[in-house]
């Protein structure tokens, strides 16, 4: 995974002007307060005007690099740790180590039992993960902010005791989960092969950007528990590390708890800077791979600089006018035309070097063939660089990088996790920030002149991607193989022999940090308005960034839909999203871009949703487009007959995907084919056939009716303001308000039964055991069989999880859950396995929940659930996006919000003998069926003694 193309727009060279305010580092003021051993070294203060993040960096006499960025808004902490250290540190042969890694990193350490970690920071309320790129690994957290000094203390546990816990049979588990994960991601998954196929043709074998960070399987299988330890040992130490915490917290406790859990720890062999590998080709390199995907598509990679070079930002522009936005030059030229149904094209940089990317997919109305389109795109890429760049688009990507700088800052994660990455591959924490400043300063030449120098008649990769068996629509024959990988024939040099580092303590690291007091939640201070005809209005201000978000929702949705109008919701709401009577749809969407705004239309099941969100400076001139987009639509043909045609493209590669083939074979058993959710939210292919223009004029006449509409605004405008801005909205009320019509019976439920859905050749099976349950509430049954749920399926620590990913290894991961709307609801206990275990996996699965059923739960997993589910309550109300949902919650199903304390009481006062009411209730075996997707030759040789009524279920439609 490269960095983000937005976010590689902004990483430019080091010497680089601060947008405003400067870095103070005044060591005297600090210095005496300072635990022994640790050093001041740089300081960026808060600065008004400037989009600069706040911090202190600090360093520990064993290397270990510290930010603390303080932000008291919520009571709660963040804590990242990232490693310098990902697939391009690895050898050639031993592929995957930094991801597999990763795995290793959270089963257990000296002091941490097994599968401790994950339940140590669920049962604090907490949420946290791991990630693994070319150039990083980062683990993370976020936690209510009494609990940080136990986080210091798990971090520090496997940074510097990991090795005392690992053993042959955790590496075995783990070897196989990332089998697991490679399989649903990469070999089971629609174009799920294509990074790792241009990455072999783009780079030599020996570039360790050839190889993606999951690796290859066959050298996951050549490496040993012993591999895994020196690896650690090279690459694990606390000089190779940044440790960063955001939020709450308080400095001088936090700096103490620091040293005493890491300075001891010490330091790992020298880690040199990195030292950029671009590559360069002699030729075009054209590659083909054959694919289970319904539609073809052309992608295109050329190798240009790295990050932070001076001519990284000039060709972030030159991309953003070729394909980054409905203006620009290929959207015009393909999509527009009707001869694709998508294209983009962007800049994406890591560490070592950097790549423009662009990437299609044909119309089939125009026909599959690549090579058309690949002459079209050398045409538009000539074509834009001879007429040259607007100063227009120079405007457009300037505002569109501001405002997803500003909007990032919402959460202390995501100003975190900039200061991590700055500060691990650039050692400037503000670095992607400072990158803004170029953009302020740059021509629309300069962007033309970094086509000129990396683009310019240059080699580059070309990749078909096409159906299997229809090699006829290829952009042109293959010209390039890899060298092949006969790593098994090659004298791998042993792992480098590093003693185990030995840590000496003056405390007992076995005792878990005590905590404090739980932080106490302080819920939105609300305030409520009502426009005329009934349209409600709930807001809260936000002002830690200069942003408002306003979610609308209007009644509708796919609720009202008829059976022969099926997915004519999600249509209109698609073409909300185009054309106005006064405005192209690249018109408004060069007004939004030039604003730093955006407005969506989406369809849900009982509404449809207005999502605008902009910077608090541009709310007028954003909510005038809305305005104009909301009332003045242009439901223009050419709009429609694009928006068709992606539909169907989209609904066809969706049944390639196993886990969408499982999701709806779920509802088509439950629900039946006579409801709008026994069905996909864009309806059948057959359904979108016949929709018309007509259909979506009516149903926008009908329902996009704003009387009874619920609005809820979060963001840096007064009360006063934003209700008169709204207003206008009042001119598309019509009384009486939308109302549903009455649901189709549903089917008999038919218990015992197995279901498969044939997917010949699946590498994994989808396997999803489920029943009816109970309908939506916040205080009744539904959330307390939530509730019950916890300990069986809710959480990593979880017993289904732990049993098919930690015990057996068949999977990357298992949950249960209780899934509803408000007037049906059932339960799914669902997992993607080895194909060759799916049989096995089905009955460990039953045998879950005939246990959970039979033998209830013990103490400590009550006390687990309460304290976990009880203390998530800090991590809700943090975003705007958080907090806008709970609005609309609120809204919605009519609710006081003292529900929330409702809960907390429901939490407390459950006990083992109510789980178990609730398990017997909703968990009966008599009432379970089974539905599998993957390769039905194979999973009915797994079955047939199971004792269920084998069904095969076709869901494709044509």
């Amino acid at each position: 995974m490269r960095v983000n193309a937005f976010y590689s727009a902004v990483v430019l060279s080091s010497a680089i002007v601060l947008l405003s305010g400067c870095s103070l580092l005044d060591k005297d003021t600090d210095v005496a307060v300072l635990p022994a051993g640790i050093t001041l070294v740089d300081k960026q203060d808060k600065t008004p005007g400037s989009l600069l993040i706040p911090y202190e960096k600090y360093q520990l006499s064993n290397g270990l690099t510290v930010i603390l960025h303080e932000d008291n808004s919520d009571p709660l902490t963040y804590i990242d740790m990232t490693y310098h250290v990902g697939s391009a540190r690895e050898e050639l042969g031993k592929s995957g180590f930094a991801h597999f890694f990763e795995h290793m990193m959270f089963q257990g350490s000296k002091n941490v039992g097994d599968q401790q970690h994950f339940k140590i920071v669920n049962e604090a309320g907490g949420s946290m993960n791991g990630s693994t790129n070319q150039d990083r690994t980062n683990y993370y957290q976020t936690v209510p902010a009494n609990q940080l000094e136990k986080m210091l203390w798990l971090e520090a546990d496997r940074m510097g005791f990991l090795l005392d816990a690992v053993d042959q049979r955790k590496f075995e588990i783990q070897r196989a989960t990332v089998k697991n994960e490679r399989s649903q991601r990469v070999d089971n998954r629609p174009y799920g092969l294509l990074g790792e196929r241009v990455g072999e043709a783009l780079y030599p074998r020996d570039h360790p950007y050839s190889w993606q960070p999951i690796g290859y399987i066959e050298d996951l299988d050549r490496v040993d528990v012993n591999d895994l330890k020196q690896f650690f040992l090279r690459w694990y130490g606390p000089n190779n590390a940044t440790l960063t915490i955001a939020g709450k917290f308080n400095k001088t406790d936090t700096l103490a708890w620091v040293n005493k859990y890491f300075a001891s720890i010490p330091k790992g062999p020298e880690v040199k800077d990195v030292v950029p590998v671009p590559v360069s080709l002699d030729n075009d390199r054209y590659i083909t791979l054959e694919d289970n995907v319904p539609q073809p598509m052309l992608y295109m990679s050329y190798p240009t600089v790295y990050m932070g070079h001076e001519d990284e930002a000039p060709l972030d522009l030159f991309a953003y006018a070729l394909g980054g936005g409905k203006n620009s030059v290929l959207y015009k030229d393909l999509v527009e035309t009707g001869y694709a149904t998508s294209v983009a094209a962007y800049h994406s940089c890591s560490e070592l070097s950097c790549t423009f990317d662009i990437y299609t997919q044909p119309n089939p109305a125009k026909g599959m063939e690549l090579a058309p389109l690949l002459d079209k795109i050398n045409t538009s890429i000539k074509a834009l660089a001879e007429q040259g760049i607007a100063d227009s688009e120079v405007t457009r990507l300037r505002s569109i990088i501001e405002s997803s700088t500003i909007f990032g800052m919402q959460s202390v994660a995501g100003k975190a996790k900039e200061l991590a990455l700055g500060e691990t591959l650039m050692n400037d924490p503000n670095y992607l920030t400072k990158g803004l400043s170029v953009f302020k300063h740059m021509s629309a030449e300069e962007g033309v002149a970094g086509y000129k120098k990396y683009l310019e008649n240059k080699p580059k990769v070309i990749m078909s991607v096409v159906p299997k068996g229809q090699l006829q629509y290829i952009a042109h024959e293959p010209t390039f193989s890899p060298a092949p990988r006969n790593i098994d024939k090659l004298t791998l040099l042993p792992a480098e022999i590093l003693a185990e580092r030995i840590t000496q303590d003056n405390f007992d690291r076995s005792v878990i940090p005590k905590v404090g007091s739980n932080p106490q939640q302080t819920l939105p201070t609300l305030w409520r308005q009502s426009l005329a005809n009934d349209i409600q209005v709930l807001g809260t201000v936000y002002d830690e960034t200069p942003t408002v978000s306003i979610q609308i929702n209007l009644k509708g949705g796919r609720r009202v839909e008829s059976l022969d109008k099926l997915g004519i919701a999600k249509l209109t709401a698609a073409m909300m999203n185009q054309s106005t009577a006064l405005h192209s749809s690249a018109e408004l969407n060069d007004q939004l871009q030039s604003l730093g705004s955006s407005i969506n239309f989406s369809a849900g099941l009982y509404g449809t949703t207005i999502s605008v969100n902009s910077l608090s400076k541009n709310l007028p001139a954003t909510l005038a487009i809305l305005e104009e987009k909301l009332f003045k639509p242009g439901f223009v043909d050419a709009d429609f007959t694009r928006i068709k045609a992606q539909s169907r493209q989209a609904s066809l590669q969706n049944q390639q995907r196993v886990g969408w083939l499982g999701q709806l074979a779920t509802q088509r058993i439950l629900y039946g084919e006579e409801r709008v959710t026994g069905n996909p939210s864009s309806g059948t292919l057959k359904n979108q056939a016949t929709l018309t223009p007509d259909d979506v004029l009516a149903y926008y006449q009908q329902y996009y009716n704003s009387a009874a509409a619920k609005i809820v605004v979060v963001g840096d405008v007064s009360e006063v303001a934003i209700t008169k801005s709204l207003g206008f909205l009042q001119q598309g009320a019509r009384l009486p308000a939308v109302t549903y019509p009455s649901l189709a019976k549903a089917p008999l439920w038919q218990p015992n039964t197995l279901y498969i859905v044939d997917k010949p050749d699946a590498v994994q099976s989808v396997i999803k055991v489920v029943s009816p349950a109970i309908s939506y509430d916040v205080t009744g049954d539904f959330f307390k069989a939530n509730l019950m749920n916890f300990n069986l399926g809710g959480n990593f620590n979880s017993r289904l999880n732990q049993n098919l990913r930690e015990d057996k290894g068949y999977t990357y991961g298992a949950s249960t859950g209780f899934y509803a709307d408000r007037e049906f609801g059932y339960f799914s206990a669902s997992a993607d396995v080895r194909a060759e275990v799916t049989g096995d996996a089905i009955k460990e699965t039953l045998t879950e929940l005939k246990n959970y059923t039979e033998n209830g739960i013990t103490d400590s997993e009550l006390d687990y659930m309460k304290s976990a589910v009880s203390q998530q309550e800090a991590l809700s109300y943090e975003t705007p996006a958080q907090k806008s949902n709970f609005l609309m919650q609120l809204l919605l199903l009519d609710l006081s919000p003292d529900f929330v304390e409702q809960q907390a009481d429901i939490i407390q006062a459950m006990d083992k003998s109510e789980i178990q009411a609730l398990a017997k209730t909703y968990l009966s075996s008599d009432k379970f069926s089974v539905i599998v997707v993957g390769d039905r030759q194979l999973i009915e040789k797994q079955v047939q003694d199971f004792g269920l009524d084998i069904q095969v279920f076709d869901l494709l439609d044509k």
